[in-house]
C-alpha cells in the first residue's frame, strides 16, 4: 500500500520561503513529483524527481524551487523561496513510474495522468 502524506504548508507573505516534506512509504524505484492546483485551474506539475535523480522543474518556479529526496529519511521535499502570489495553491505530492526523463526526452514531463499515488494535499497561500 502506497502512501504520501504532505506536511508544511501555509500563510506566508510575497518574497518569504516554506519548505514542504511528503512522508512517502513506496518501495522501489519511483519518478515522484510535486503538483499544485490553484482555484478554477488545472492541476499543474510543478517539480519532478526520476529515480536516477534527474530534476524537472516548471518554468515559472525555475530558481526559486528546488526538489530533493531522502530516500533514509523516506521524505520528499520542496524548498520554495521568493514565493509570489500566484504560487498559490494546493499542493500535491506524487509518485509514478520511473524513468520518465526517457519516456519524455524532449517533451515536458512531470504530467499528473502518468502518476497513479497522491497525497491529500497541502495549502501554500501567499499575500502580496
Amino acid at each position: 500500500q502506497v502512501q504520501l502524506v504532505e506536511s508544511g504548508g501555509g500563510s506566508v507573505q510575497a518574497g518569504g520561503s516554506l519548505r514542504l516534506s511528503c512522508a512517502f512509504s513506496v518501495n522501489g524505484r519511483y519518478c515522484m513529483g510535486w503538483f499544485r492546483q490553484a482555484p478554477g485551474e488545472e492541476r499543474e506539475g510543478v517539480a519532478a524527481i526520476d529515480d536516477d535523480g534527474t530534476t524537472r522543474y516548471a518554468d515559472s518556479v525555475k530558481g526559486r524551487f528546488t526538489i530533493s529526496k531522502d530516500n533514509t529519511k523516506k521524505t520528499l521535499y520542496l524548498q520554495m523561496n521568493n514565493l509570489k502570489a500566484e504560487d498559490t495553491a494546493i499542493y500535491y505530492c506524487a509518485a509514478g513510474p520511473p524513468g520518465m526523463r526517457t519516456t519524455y526526452s524532449g517533451s515536458w514531463w512531470p504530467r499528473a495522468a502518468d502518476f497513479g499515488y497522491w497525497g491529500q494535499g497541502t495549502q501554500v497561500t501567499v499575500s502580496s
